[in-house]
Order: C-alpha cells, then structure tokens, then sequence
C-alpha cells in the first residue's frame, strides 16, 4: 500500500517550487499534485495519456475541446488524451489532484 497526504504533497511541491509533483508512478496510471494560483496561466499543453483532474482547493474555469465549465472544491474533470485544455479564470488558488492512464511520460 501507498499512502499520501495533501499537506504533505503540496509542501514537498512547495518546496521544489514547481507547479507539479508526481508522487506516484505505476505501470498504468501515475498520479501528481498541480497548483496554480490566484490570476497565474495555465501553461499546460495537451498530454499523449488520458487525465483524470479532481479539485482538491480553488476556484477557476476549464475549457476541454471547445467545452468551458466551473470548477470548484470537489469537481472532477476527464480529459481525453490528445485534447486541448486549460485552466483559466483561477479567482482562487488551484490545488488539483492529477491521475494519468497511462503514466505520463
């Protein structure tokens, strides 16, 4: 078993000062924290893996494809591999749980 804890996940992500940590990497799936802040851009480009994208904190807007939703604390968000998408209109600090099918290259 492998077990994580947020806190502890957004400080060692802190600490290495990206907007990314991937804490976990398995033959089929990987998993990773991702925060934007409050007014930054989403700089992400589309991924080769089908994503899995679950609001652990923070408000901001996401467009997939040519579809735009809301997304808050709680919101759970599926993106096909190979599609265009981003993070915008991030009115509160963005801490996204991210899980790869398969793992990110």
């Amino acid at each position: 078993m492998k077990a994580f804890r947020l806190d502890e996940l957004e400080a060692e992500r802190a600490a290495n000062e990206g907007a990314y940590l991937q804490f976990l990497r398995e033959r089929n799936m990987s998993a990773g924290l991702y925060a934007l802040d409050a007014g930054d851009a989403d700089p992400q480009g589309p991924h080769e893996q089908d994503e899995i994208y679950f609001v652990v904190s923070g408000r901001a807007s996401i467009t997939v494809g040519d579809e735009t939703t809301e997304v808050g604390r709680g919101s759970v968000v599926y993106v096909p591999a190979r599609t265009v998408h981003r993070f915008h209109h991030i009115s509160e600090d963005l801490r996204v749980l991210v899980v790869f099918s398969p793992p990110e290259s």
